[in-house]
């Protein structure tokens, strides 16, 4: 692990990430590029991002800029997680992709320059926040682990597929999240049996604490569950409430047990907050968690990008702190 320290310079220096890919960066330029104390990098493979973070971490940067979207995100936390440990940087982060999830849990104006976050943050104005880890269990310490805000499962990777067809249309942000999920009610609730919208993949959850497995009700497989999300954001895009009016901070689990036809047309009831009792007796989750003992049948989205199936544990990883305005 490098050893990171920042300097406390009177000129802060800031070293910055760039997707020139990322939605809002085709076609132009850097900002701040000719300033002296702006080292931006815009790397094309993990393998060199993380050469980028190295040199920022030996440099001692004061501020780490992520200019791009959840999945640039993604990408530093998971490339930098060998190399600052539990001592990042002071982050900044430009929403420049098409959802930007991030960005509303933190706060953030849709269009947020350079300039005005190097502002904000001479202003002191800061939020802290915990990633998960997922760490394959079955690969050890040479799976690694991945680090990120968002994780789904079960049916969402049909959604995210959905997602990915309104952003080809043109929607993004919260206008792309609200037809996403009202595509996938509809498909869900008037599915007919054999609709790949309907069906459920092999799951368990288990507490690691306790060592208890999260309880199953409803119709189906004790081995299946239709769905299930996870993270550690306090926010959501649309003012959603998916883990209630007052989430905790930290971990967070939500989950379908099977495809209900009535709980599914329920749905926008959930995303709101509520979550009766009845809700939870048909099988319907929201728990609070400690690390969890994952094994998935199928693939998982974690910030957009998919993932295998496997074994593995979704933990929180460590404390960021973000500039906020």
């Amino acid at each position: 692990m490098t050893s990171y320290a920042p300097r406390a310079r009177a000129v802060p220096l800031v070293g910055i990430v760039r997707n020139p890919r990322s939605h809002r960066n085709k076609g132009l330029e850097a900002e701040l590029a000719d300033c002296s104390n702006i080292l931006t990098e815009e790397p094309r493979s993990r393998e060199a991002l993380r050469v980028s973070l190295r040199d920022f971490a030996q440099r001692g940067i004061d501020y780490l800029v992520i200019d791009g979207g959840d999945g640039t995100v993604r990408d530093v936390l998971t490339c930098g997680a060998d190399i600052f440990g539990e001592n990042w940087p002071t982050m900044i982060v430009l929403p420049k992709g098409k959802t930007n999830a991030l960005a509303v849990d933190l706060g953030l104006p849709n269009h947020w320059s350079l300039a005005e976050a190097l502002v904000a943050a001479r202003s002191g104005g800061i939020i802290h926040r915990r990633p998960m880890r997922i760490t394959d269990r079955d690969q050890g310490e040479k799976g690694g682990s991945v680090l990120g805000f968002f994780l789904g499962s079960g049916v969402f990777t049909i959604g995210t597929e959905a997602g990915q067809a309104a952003h080809r249309r043109g929607a993004f942000n919260s206008f792309a999240v609200g037809l996403t999920i009202a595509w996938c009610i509809l498909q869900i609730v008037f599915g007919r049996a054999g609709n790949p919208w309907r069906a459920s993949t092999r799951m368990r959850l288990r507490n690691l604490v306790t060592g208890r497995e999260l309880p199953r009700r409803g119709p189906g497989k004790p081995d299946e569950r239709f769905l299930a999300v996870a993270s550690t954001f306090e926010r959501f895009p649309l003012g959603l409430r998916l883990f209630g009016k007052n989430p905790p901070a930290g971990l967070k689990l939500a989950v379908l047990d099977a495809p209900i036809r009535w709980v599914l047309m329920l749905l926008p009831m959930i995303l709101l907050g509520f979550l009766p009792k009845f809700m939870q007796r048909a099988g319907t989750h929201r728990v609070a968690s400690g690390p969890v003992d994952f094994e998935l049948g199928g693939a998982f989205i974690l910030d957009g990008e998919a993932f295998p199936a496997g074994h593995y544990v979704l933990e929180e990883g460590p404390q960021l702190t973000f500039v906020v305005p």
